[in-house]
């Protein structure tokens, strides 16, 4: 099934994994388009700031000499005002208007342009009302314009209101190409959020605002950009980057399979050594129970030809020399043979053992594990392991040692096998003060009652291709590594108890 499959074999597994890269991907490519939108949007927002501070400073200078030269007229030469005046708007074309207006008397208005008496009044009040700051108050008959209002001279002595009127959109006239652009929008406005300029007709989604950093003119320099789709994913540079990324994923997928492949390699070739290590091991020892069952039965037809060897001799005693020579001679010559026989399978079968050193047990039933997990899920059977997480050292062969767990956790699945998919082995190893404990249960059948009193005896089975010889050599194994194995009582299925005494007690006994 394919949710059985590992990943890298898993098609919708993958397809939906290069998915989610990609939208990550893009997802990453929006963020950092947007970063950098911004980051522009307040880099250019930061010139434009500073050069709209440098021209407004300009409008003091412009105000502070005028009203020198209209003091220092004392209502008289208003035409060297009207210059001066005249020249400022000619170099400065937003100061399209200058007014000198009397305070006290209805003395001459003097100005670049006729004044209307509502705003005469107002410039007055102004100049009147000020504490030595200028007033920016907005035209009232020009759109997108402030005027400044100064009194002259600048104190309590003060006869005239100076006016100057700016043009706050050409105040912005030094903006480059960047605010050309569609989406972006520029304006200035009064403290108190009274808008000089338009301030774009689309909707802002992120945007800039801060004053003047002139004294006299706080003027709030306000810019916004409209983020669209196509700002956050450039066609060309959205095509590279997911490119790339795809490549990266399919070159990453290709790396990942041959590292897959070869790990799987490895293990099947560790997998395939050591069961050719249990196989060769368990050959070994099944023709040695063989050999013993064969010496058993070799026993009576050996004790025959005895039997009539000494018959024949006392026969011979008698005389009948003739007779009974050639019959003896073949008896003793068939009773070597069957001896010579007998020998050479006990001495093939006795196992040759190296010297028994310490290892650890979990490793044995972890290689068991490994390759009996295949036969349990085609037999639908479930393996439970319960291990320790500490060493668990045992003085053993320790070849010998997986052949019992081979053993005994093979029958279990196969007993377990026919309980269908609800199939359940448990192997359990456990450790007291002085004994190893390992446990096999399955839920299977059980064993038939009067099997149990011979279950360890060589060819005793119940599986029409059985041998007979596993639980019996098992029993020898175990046996020789100084412990024992039995089967426990239960209501249920069959558990397989292997009591193996600790690494310590046994180098004592041994000793």
């Amino acid at each position: 099934m394919t949710g059985n499959r590992p990943t890298l074999e898993n098609p919708f597994r993958l397809i939906v994994g290069g998915v989610l890269l990609l939208l990550c991907a893009a997802g990453i490519l929006a963020m950092a388009e947007r970063q950098s939108l911004i980051a522009e949007l307040e880099q250019e927002s930061i010139v434009l700031h500073r050069l709209a501070s440098q021209q407004a400073d300009q409008h003091d200078a412009h105000m502070t000499a005028l009203s020198a030269i209209a003091v220092a007229a004392n209502g008289a030469r208003h035409d060297l005002f009207l210059d001066v005046a005249a020249t400022i708007s000619r170099f400065y074309p937003r100061i399209d208007e200058v007014q000198l207006v009397p305070l006290f008397d209805q003395g001459e208005i003097i100005g670049t342009e006729r004044l209307d008496p509502a705003l005469a009044a107002t410039i007055r009040a102004a100049a009147m009302a000020s504490d030595g700051r200028i007033a920016l108050l907005p035209h009232p008959g020009k759109p997108h314009h402030y005027i400044m209002v100064k009194r002259s001279p600048n104190s309590e002595a003060a006869r005239y209101g100076l006016m100057l009127g700016i043009d706050a959109e050409r105040l912005l006239d030094e903006a480059g190409s960047f605010w050309q652009r569609p989406g972006i929008a520029l304006g200035l406005s009064l403290p108190g959020s009274q808008k000089l300029t338009a301030y774009g007709g689309a909707p802002q989604t992120i945007h800039f605002s801060q004053p003047l950093g002139s004294a006299s003119q706080p003027l709030v320099l306000q810019t916004g950009m409209e983020v669209r789709l196509a700002d956050l994913f450039p066609p060309v540079k959205t095509v590279l980057v997911l490119l790339a990324v795809a490549l990266a994923y399919v070159a990453a997928l290709i790396m990942l399979r041959q590292r897959a492949r070869t790990r799987r390699a490895l293990e099947q070739v560790r997998l395939s050594a050591l069961d050719s290590r249990l196989a060769h091991a368990s050959r070994v020892n099944a023709l040695g129970e063989m050999a013993s069952g064969l010496a058993h039965e070799l026993t009576q037809p050996l004790t025959a030809i005895l039997a009539q060897a000494q018959a024949g001799r006392r026969l011979l005693i008698l005389g009948d020399t003739a007779a009974l020579a050639p019959t003896l001679d073949d008896t003793v010559t068939q009773a070597r043979r069957a001896s010579a026989m007998l020998e050479r399978f006990r001495n093939w079968s006795r196992p040759q053992h190296d010297p028994v050193s310490a290892f650890d047990l979990r490793e044995a039933v972890a290689n068991v594990r490994t390759l009996l997990e295949p036969q349990a899920m085609q037999h639908g059977v479930q393996l439970i392991f319960d291990v320790p997480e500490t060493s668990v050292a045992v003085a053993a062969d320790s070849v010998e040692m997986e052949q019992v767990v081979f053993n005994l956790v093979r029958n279990a699945i196969e007993a377990a096998g026919y309980a269908g998919s609800g199939g359940r082995v448990t192997i359990q190893l456990r450790r007291d003060v002085s004994h190893i404990l390992l446990e096999v249960t399955d839920n299977g059948p059980g064993v038939p009652e009067e099997l149990r009193p011979r279950l360890f005896t060589p060819f005793t089975t119940t599986r029409p291709d059985g041998t007979g010889l596993g639980l019996a050599l098992s029993q020898r194994l175990v046996e020789r590594a100084g412990g024992e194995i039995a089967l426990v009582d239960r209501d249920a299925g069959a558990t397989f108890r292997v009591v193996l005494p600790r690494k310590q007690d046994l180098m004592e006994v041994k000793r």
